[in-house]
């Protein structure tokens, strides 16, 4: 093969080597010669680095055929901020007990804020930095890293507190400097939460019998996350024979028990809650999976991110971009409170171990009743009208 000199000095014929196009369309050199390994020629055409690659591999040298080694991770100094959140990593039972995705995930953020420089005039690696007297300050200045990107900058936070509070646990530092950084108020609800007109557009474009109709129905009268809707088969089935006799007087059909997904290793929740008529007749006229559900077009049951994405292509079908899977369980909350449902109520049916998450829900819908029954008020003379007519 005939490669032109990038020093302008002309060309120069090269044996045992031919070009192909890789997966990405890109154009890559090979040597190939009998008796070895077939090498690709990394430098650029033409260079003098591409010149002596070439007879490394033409030589046959071991080198040039031999696979990139791995880097090996030099070990964190003790006292640093990477040492102690390598100790976190190996040692932390809470760490250990997260979800793989989740453990995935805050793995990732950890490395990436211990591999940036600490600022602009300070190119020191944050890893580097002594945890012992870590101020919040430092901790802040990592956050607004993420500013742009609220949520993001609110995980750092997130996960380095949880990196300091290990750390006083076992006694490698006194205090907790992300503890005091607060979390950057994004001004939003997070996931949308569905209104009755928008389940009944996806209702009109997807109707029973069919997988999208199917999903909905598990996600909105069960109040599930994605993440045990595709878990949801006849194993979790419980007839109403088998339910003491108050809760068959209650609901005499058929019951649907299950350990929420989330948090299942640290606090598992255990909830046992009555298949509606609505979900009945909806299973009733789909097509199942054996021990899902919910399958895939190949039969096998989704992942949680796969049918998160999945079930937004149903969305988008159905002209309600803005929609998804978890919106659905807010929705749930929204129109069981509107319903009156007390925030103890919305405890049992979504499996939270706190108030807080009730309120959010009740306190809309108390404010619309009590709006709804006073709004007679703003009238001038409306309350002696009303007292006079009773009279």
């Amino acid at each position: 093969m005939k490669i032109r000199l990038l020093d302008g000095s002309g060309t120069i014929d090269l044996k045992y080597l031919y070009e192909d196009v890789d997966r990405y369309n890109k154009v890559r050199i090979y040597f190939r010669r009998k008796g070895l390994k077939k090498i690709c020629l990394k430098q650029p055409i033409g260079s003098a680095a591409f010149i002596a690659e070439y007879k490394l591999a033409f030589a046959g040298n071991a080198l040039a055929a031999a696979p990139p080694q791995k880097l090996v991770k030099a070990r964190a100094v003790q006292g640093t901020l990477r040492w102690l959140i390598e100790r976190y990593y190996t040692e932390s039972e809470d760490f250990s007990l997260l979800d793989d995705r989740t453990r995935h995930v805050r793995k990732l953020i950890l490395d990436a804020v211990c591999d940036e420089a600490f600022s602009d005039d300070d190119p020191t690696r944050v890893g580097a930095l002594g945890f012992a007297s870590m101020p919040p300050l430092a901790i802040r200045r990592i956050r607004d890293r993420k500013k742009d990107a609220p949520e993001a900058g609110n995980a750092r936070v997130k996960a380095l507190r949880q990196v300091f509070k290990f750390g006083i646990a076992e006694q490698y530092c006194q205090h907790n400097p992300a503890r005091d950084v607060s979390y950057i108020k994004t001004g939003s609800d997070g996931f949308h939460a569905w209104d009755v007109s928008e389940v009944r557009q996806f209702e009109e474009r997807h109707p029973i019998g069919t997988k999208p109709r199917l999903a909905l129905a598990i996600l909105l009268f069960l109040g599930a996350r994605r993440s045990d809707a595709v878990q949801f088969g006849k194993q979790h089935i419980r007839v109403a024979d088998s339910m003491p006799d108050a809760l068959r007087d209650i609901h005499d059909g058929r019951w649907l028990q299950y350990t929420q997904h989330k948090n299942r290793r640290k606090k598992p929740v255990t909830l046992t809650l009555p298949i509606l008529p609505e979900l009945e007749s909806v299973l009733g006229a789909s097509p199942l999976g054996d021990l899902t559900w919910l399958v895939t077009a190949f039969g096998k049951g989704f992942t949680a991110a796969g049918f998160g994405n999945w079930f937004r292509e149903q969305c988008n079908k159905a002209d309600l971009k803005h929609c998804s899977a978890h919106g659905l369980r807010k929705a749930g909350a929204t129109i069981a409170a509107d319903n009156g449902a007390s925030g103890h109520t919305l405890m049992k049916i979504f499996g939270w171990s706190t108030l807080k998450q009730a309120e959010h829900y009740t306190r809309s819908a108390d404010q619309k009743r009590l709006a709804a029954s006073g709004m007679h008020l703003l009238v001038p003379g409306q309350k002696k009208n009303k007292s006079a007519q009773q009279s």
